[in-house]
């Protein structure tokens, strides 16, 4: 997929996919999208000491990074997975000029399907694989998660990760009590998040861009 890259309100630049209309980020402000919805929302409003942490497209490395960051700023160690299907090459990502960390551009280069351990506090594996048609317990069966960022592409522009199918994969990975976090709350979403088993709330958005968010918690 061809990609451009654009300035968002808040400082920070996304990536815009022509063939999609879409971006990576909300033009509001990607880190500022990304800090409260999957690190705010997410992370500290999950209960898992050691959270594991399935991210459903791993995209530029935002989240990843914002999430090294805050569990080596707390001490909490996390194990983070990554599924994505189209790789960004770490030239593409650097041009974004997210962040002088230099762990960014580690997390680009870290090995595919294979778990490297990052930090002291920091655990990553990464999978080249279809969401749509992905099962954990196929492939890992020790596969499981605390804590979900969904942040596929939308649902009018990939509506084939954002499916029944999809969320019962995701809802059979998550623990008791794990969390699902994603920046769209539209009602369908809601709806169908509710029928796979979730209990789901609305949550104000991030500052300066959407309204609400989504997040859904397993019983």
């Amino acid at each position: 997929m061809h990609r451009t890259i654009e300035l968002t309100q808040d400082g920070s630049a996304t990536l815009y996919v022509p063939e999609l209309d879409e971006h990576y980020h909300s033009v509001k402000g990607a880190r500022t999208e990304s800090q409260h919805i999957f690190i705010d929302m997410g992370l500290k409003a999950s209960t898992a000491p050691a959270p594991r942490i399935l991210e459903a497209g791993f995209g530029t490395g935002l989240n990843a990074l914002l999430t090294l960051q805050e569990a080596e700023r707390t001490g909490r160690s996390v194990h983070y997975t990554g599924i994505e299907l189209y790789p960004l090459a770490w030239p593409e990502v650097e041009a974004l000029h997210y962040s002088d960390d230099p762990r960014l551009r580690l997390l680009h280069e870290a090995p595919w399907e294979e778990e490297v351990q990052l930090t002291p506090t920091f655990r990553l594996l990464k999978l080249r694989r279809d969401l749509s048609c992905w099962q954990a317990d196929d492939e890992h069966p020790s596969l499981r998660c605390d804590l979900v960022y969904f942040d596929a592409f939308a649902p009018e522009k990939q509506p084939a990760l954002w499916t029944p199918e999809v969320f019962r994969n995701l809802y059979r990975c998550l623990s008791s009590g794990g969390v699902l976090t994603t920046y769209c709350a539209k009602g369908a979403v809601r709806r169908l998040l509710q029928q796979t088993g979730f209990r789901t709330e609305r949550l104000p958005g991030p500052p300066g861009g959407k309204r609400e968010i989504l997040r859904a918690t397993k019983p």
